[in-house]
């Protein structure tokens, strides 16, 4: 479990601007880094998820980005928003993790020819066959099944036929007693209304996607607070 966080940050109101959390910042204020890393953690990590692969690793390059934004505070002139030069230090963090990966990628004729099993099975089995591909499968299959209950009865009913059980239209037409033209029509409408649905949905997990509020939060600041007190950053 991490180190609990002391809540030295809750002296400092909204209000406080950037500038001047940072100008206390630079004379080792820890409650006023503490503001800094709480304010703009959620922006941190964030743009270290989009750049790397993981949840874990994004929380190790926002880490390591506040502690090097912290030991480059004295130099920041708030020629741009605070922000902004976070993001930066973030962003070649990231991507200098990368470039360190990328050098250390074994070719892939090296690789196939390789004696380590785990090695050549990662190459060479199916992207779709691991068990986080099964859990993301079973987690959208839940997803649009609950969408499909709750289409309209007919258009329901169309649809399982045509897209589920892959009947053509004849055959669904001549099972519901309908024309073919409607089971065409039906089956449009439903797709429609599914696919509008599962925006709606998307764009709602967009928005909570990679969420950071909590315990992630604070395990980060918690890291950060205590290598800055080994470095001697804060008092």
């Amino acid at each position: 479990m991490y180190e609990a966080v002391e809540r030295g940050a809750s002296a400092f109101t909204e209000d406080v601007p950037d500038t001047e959390l940072a100008r206390r910042a630079a004379q080792k204020d820890g409650a006023a880094f503490e503001a800094i890393m709480r304010r703009h953690n959620q922006l941190l990590f964030r743009t270290a998820r989009g750049l790397v692969r993981s949840d874990g690793e994004a929380e190790d390059v926002a880490q390591e980005a506040w502690m090097q934004a912290w030991r480059a505070l004295a130099g920041f002139r708030a020629e741009s928003k605070l922000s902004t030069w976070l993001v930066r230090i973030t962003v070649n963090e990231a991507l200098g993790r990368l470039r360190r990966k990328s050098a250390q990628i074994i070719p892939l004729e090296k690789a196939m020819m390789s004696s380590d099993n785990d090695t050549r099975k990662a190459l060479t089995e199916a992207p779709d066959q691991g068990p986080e591909h099964a859990v993301e499968r079973s987690q959208l299959r839940a997803l649009i099944e609950a969408r499909i209950a709750v289409l309209p009865e007919a258009f329901r009913s169309v649809f399982m036929l045509r897209a589920i059980e892959e009947m053509s239209v004849d055959e669904v037409a001549e099972v519901l007693d309908i024309p073919a033209a409607t089971v065409r029509t039906r089956y449009f409408r439903a797709r429609a209304l599914l696919r509008e649905s599962l925006a709606q949905e998307m764009d709602f997990a967009i928005g909570e996607a990679f969420s950071f509020a909590g315990e992630r939060c604070d395990r980060i600041v918690a890291g950060v607070m205590v290598r800055a007190r080994a470095e001697g950053l804060c008092e």
